[in-house]
């Protein structure tokens, strides 16, 4: 009988630590949802998505470089990507492509086509990207410092997201403003138009 009693503590104790590995995890408690966290290269896409959907004309989409400014006005919510600068000019377009409400105007930095590739290797190459993703979107051009007030500005009444890359080149950022996807600035003055005409 004794060995029987040795052979099951035996057993109990090899049990206790073939498993301690395993209760060292953490463990979900019962009844608690799982909760997912995405990796930050997601993150971005998946808060994009959710204010793309909420925004309007008058709001704002930036992709800035890494050293763009984290501006203190209260509409204005930044967020670092970790991820190519192109790679994200890219999917805000494909996002703003897939809503009918919205529909970017584009503007860059009026200081980028002089940008010299002997102070900032590899600028050519930026600008031929960015001109390829962009397309047929003709950017305005705007001196930096002006586009920041414009935001500073639009950040007192409405929502701007910048989204920052890892661009390690200058006057990259490129400068989304949201407009009504389904009614055209000819529309708009139209409309004003046939206002004035119409009063005594």
């Amino acid at each position: 009988m004794k060995w029987v009693v040795c052979l099951l503590v035996f057993a109990a104790v090899a049990c206790v630590l073939g498993t301690g590995s395993v209760r060292s995890q953490p463990v979900q408690p019962v009844g608690q949802p799982r909760v997912w966290q995405p990796s930050p290269n997601v993150a971005w896409k998946i808060l994009l998505s959710t204010r793309v959907s909420q925004y309007g004309h008058r709001n704002w989409v930036v992709i800035a470089d890494s050293a763009y400014p984290s501006q203190s006005r209260g509409g204005i919510e930044t967020v670092v990507t970790y991820t190519d600068h192109i790679d994200v000019v890219s999917e805000v377009l494909a996002q703003l492509g897939r809503h009918k409400h919205v529909r970017p105007v584009v503007y860059m930095d009026s200081e980028l086509p002089y940008v010299p590739e002997k102070d900032a290797p590899g600028i050519g190459k930026v600008r031929d990207d960015l001109a390829k993703v962009l397309g047929d979107r003709k950017p305005t051009p705007i001196a930096h410092e002006q586009v920041i007030h414009n935001l500073d500005k639009a950040g007192e009444k409405f929502s701007v997201l910048v989204l920052k890359t890892t661009m390690t080149l200058p006057y990259t950022s490129v400068f989304l403003e949201l407009d009504c996807g389904y009614w055209s600035p000819d529309a708009e003055k139209r409309l004003r138009d046939a206002i004035r005409a119409a009063k005594p």
